[in-house]
C-alpha cells in the first residue's frame, strides 16, 4: 500500500488537474460577463468623460506622437534639405 507514485502517475495527475482547471475557468467565464453587463449601465456616464488615469494616458501618448512626428520631419529635412510635403500648405486646389 505504500508505493511511491510514479513520474507517469504524477503527470497524469498533473494533466489531469490542468484539464479540470480549464474547464472551470471556462465554465465561470461568462458569469463574470453577466456582471460585467449588468454593471454596465450604471457606468456609462463616467465612460463618456473617461477617468483621470485615462485621460492623463491619452495625453501621454499624444505627447509621444507628436514629439515623433517632429523628430521625423526634422530628420526628413535635414537629411533631404526640403519640408515634407505633409506639412507644408496645398498651393493649389484639387482638380475637378
Amino acid at each position: 500500500m505504500s508505493e511511491g507514485m510514479s513520474r507517469r502517475k504524477a503527470l497524469s495527475l498533473l494533466g489531469l488537474g490542468a484539464a479540470l482547471g480549464l474547464t472551470l475557468s471556462s465554465a465561470l467565464e461568462p458569469l463574470e460577463a453577466e456582471a460585467q453587463e449588468a454593471a454596465a449601465p450604471a457606468a456609462a456616464p463616467a465612460e463618456a468623460t473617461g477617468t483621470h488615469g485615462m485621460n492623463r494616458r491619452q495625453s501621454r501618448r499624444h505627447g509621444r506622437h507628436e514629439r515623433r512626428h517632429g523628430r521625423q520631419e526634422h530628420r526628413h529635412e535635414r537629411r533631404t534639405g526640403e519640408k515634407p510635403e505633409a506639412t507644408a500648405p496645398a498651393a493649389t486646389p484639387p482638380p475637378q
